[in-house]
């Protein structure tokens, strides 16, 4: 069904990493980078965002330049981005009993993005992203509306489809996670994207962010994400401590959402950081009136290392039965081997892409990330039995460029359901290109 689109895509991305347009001659090595140093990028970033910002972001260095055009009314800068994955797993007799993910190749994403800025006087700028779904072989609509700035007040109102703003982790493309999936908490409470509004402050004095957002599923009720009738989400951040001379950040955050579930029905679910296992948690159908999540969370940066997580609990107000409630959080440690820094953007709350310092392609070695991941999740309350799972993490990151990385993934986790205490070691790898 895609192998056409993706040998377009090998080309583009080909022509990308040699610097030329698709038909011209390169003058050198095919992999050999257009002669231009790169952009320096300030560690902590507060300049004004765009609609999009953080789906696809401008790279450090400009490989090429004609995906980008500066027309009469708007600029447009077009993107795109592939993961391909592979995994393989050992697992003990129990967990065999619990669940049977095989080892596996397969298309994690493939999405086409445009984005740009209207030239008019107030801050007008604009996004849309088209992603290729391998598991149900159709195209979806993903991060795709408006951005009005209203710089007098510090702040954007977004409009359109969009993420909810709940957890920073949530809020980071998964393209430029520290971690190869994010947690089992984040996937199972917080739905991918929603449609609606939401606005985003920041005030550089205090160091305070926020962002407050409403949202239905009026126009999405067919979409997977789409759990709710209808949504509302805030998420309060503050940085205690910011240095731009010391490459020094300590971000802080609260979180909350609330909303109606769809058709008066919810469950939760989460795959073990592994898109191509099954799900390893799963609660049954439970009627309810409302489900929220509430959380905080916490990540210190100095330099090329980096600690931090989060912890949210997800409370379900069911019909004609008790409340039920479920856990879930995670702890992240990341170090640069190489010496850069994740970049940090205040006015969105989240970092960035890594840039390597000296790329694969100038000669360079990129820049290598070692990390060490752990995550929980407890859906289990009351008569819910929807499982149990701790799982430790320590991979490792390559970014060849600021286009191509190459993610290697050691899991192991114990998974409790069905009365059994599962074990499970995952081998994992992935390919991401981007543009």
């Amino acid at each position: 069904m895609y192998g056409p689109s993706l040998i377009a895509l090998g080309w583009l991305l080909l022509c990308a990493l040699a610097g030329v347009a698709p038909g011209e001659e390169s003058s050198g090595a095919l992999l050999t980078p257009v002669a231009q140093a790169p952009e320096p990028v300030p560690s902590i970033d507060t300049a004004p965002q765009d609609a999009g910002a953080d789906d696809n972001p401008r790279p450090r260095r400009q490989l090429t330049k004609w995906n980008e055009y500066d027309g009469p009314i708007s600029t447009v800068r077009f993107g795109l981005g592939l993961l391909v994955d592979f995994a393989a797993y050992v697992q003990d007799e129990e967990s065999k009993q619990q669940v049977e993910p095989l080892n596996d190749v397969g298309i994690r994403d493939f999405r086409l993005l445009a984005s740009g800025r209207f030239k008019t006087e107030r801050p007008l700028s604009w996004t849309f992203g088209y992603m290729y779904d391998p598991a149900d072989e159709t195209w979806r609509v993903r991060q795709s509306g408006i951005q009005i700035g209203f710089p007098e007040v510090n702040g954007n109102l977004f409009i359109g489809r969009t993420k909810e703003g709940y957890s920073m982790i949530k809020v980071m493309t998964g393209y430029y996670g520290i971690t190869m999936e994010r947690s089992p908490g984040n996937d199972a409470f917080v739905p991918i994207l929603a449609d609606g509004l939401k606005w985003m402050g920041y005030y550089p004095g205090p160091r305070v962010f926020f962002s407050l957002g409403a949202f239905s599923d009026l126009t999405t009720n067919q979409e997977s994400f789409a759990t709710y009738d209808y949504q509302f989400a805030t998420r309060i951040g503050w940085l205690p401590v910011a240095s731009e001379a010391e490459k020094l950040v300590w971000h802080t955050a609260v979180m909350s959402r609330v909303g109606r579930p769809d058709e008066g029905a919810i469950l939760f679910r989460s795959k073990p950081e592994d898109s191509l296992a099954p799900f390893f948690v799963e609660t049954r159908s439970m009627a309810a009136e409302l489900a929220g999540t509430t959380g905080f969370e916490t990540y210190y940066r100095k330099g090329p290392w980096l600690v931090g997580g989060e912890f949210g609990v997800q409370n379900v107000e069911r019909k004609k039965r008790r409340n039920v409630a479920f856990l879930a959080g995670d702890v992240v440690a990341s170090w640069l081997i190489t010496g850069e820094t994740r970049g940090y953007n205040a006015r969105g709350g989240y970092f960035e892409p890594v840039s390597p310092d000296h790329t694969f392609f100038e000669d360079g070695p990129g820049a290598w990330e070692a990390v060490l991941h752990v995550s929980y999740i407890d859906l289990d309350d009351r008569d819910i039995a929807g499982g149990k799972l701790l799982r430790l993490t320590p991979m490792m990151n390559w970014y060849l460029s600021d286009n191509l990385r190459l993610e290697f993934a050691y899991g192991y986790s114990v998974l409790s359901r069905f009365d059994l205490d599962g074990h499970t070691h995952f081998f994992q790898g992935r390919l991401q290109l981007t543009l």
